[in-house]
């Protein structure tokens, strides 16, 4: 996950906000219960871990990232927790130790979505559940869209994340999840409102190189990077003040 080679505080104002408002409502969608045994794949700096941990105690949660200063933002934020650098291709626990093993934001950033997920599956026990969620980067994801689409209309061969990311629709995600064996297939909708203070709340942090529209902002000379910064302001309707954005993710969940 190299475009996620930053610090917790990059990521939080870049995407935090929203990871903290998704998490419980993934949780609600894979049927969490309070003291089951439970794992985050890609957890970056902890929104995940966190919520888990406040349904199911700290004790109960696992949590892994590729990033090891993640890793330890991670630990840091959730004491307790058994928070662990590594990738989700080859997750550094038994077999059919978990009750559940979610994955929020994750999937198109495995190097091996498949091996991914089937390594989620093989440390779920029997029966118990496997989930994730993928922004709707295509259309309802508006802090992402409104960015890409910005950017396609200065230059057409912008590589945009509806494009270039595989599992951003239900059909895929279902398709991952039955592939690797996983049963009793579900799709949902998760969907979440984000206040940003005003333009500049939104605009800055792209600047911060989180992500890959962090990283397109930041291969852009200046005078390019500013025409997107004043075309993102007029898709948004030059906000002067407060203004809330809404953020659709797909669903998706199976049974060991």
């Amino acid at each position: 996950m190299t475009f996620f080679a930053t610090g917790r505080e990059a990521y939080d104002a870049f995407m935090g906000r929203n990871a903290d408002r998704l998490a419980p409502r993934l949780i609600a969608f894979a049927g969490v219960q309070p003291g089951e045994h439970v794992l985050d794949v890609g957890c970056g700096p902890g929104s995940l871990t966190e919520a888990l941990a406040e349904l199911a105690r700290p004790e109960k949660v696992a949590a892994v990232d590729p990033s090891e200063p993640f890793a330890a933002a991670t630990a840091e934020r959730v004491p307790g927790a058994d928070v662990r650098a590594g990738g989700a291709e080859s997750l550094p626990w038994p077999a059919d130790t978990f009750d559940a093993a979610l994955a929020q934001l994750v999937v198109n950033f495995m190097s091996d979505a498949d091996a991914g997920v089937a390594e989620m599956r093989r440390v779920v026990r029997p029966g118990g559940t496997v989930a994730a969620c993928t922004w709707d980067i295509a259309g309802g994801m508006t802090m992402l869209r409104t960015f890409w689409d910005a950017a396609l209309s200065l230059d057409p061969e912008t590589p945009d994340e509806a494009r270039t990311m595989r599992y951003n629709d239900p059909d895929t995600l279902r398709e991952l999840w039955l592939r690797v064996g996983l049963d009793a297939v579900e799709n949902d909708t998760l969907v979440i409102e984000t206040p940003y203070r005003d333009f500049d709340d939104y605009w800055n942090p792209f600047t911060g190189g989180v992500g890959p529209a962090g990283a397109y902002t930041a291969s852009l000379d200046p005078d390019r990077r500013e025409a997107l910064r004043e075309e993102c302001r007029r898709r948004l309707g030059d906000p002067d003040g407060p203004f809330t954005l809404s953020a659709k993710a797909w669903a998706v969940k199976g049974r060991a």
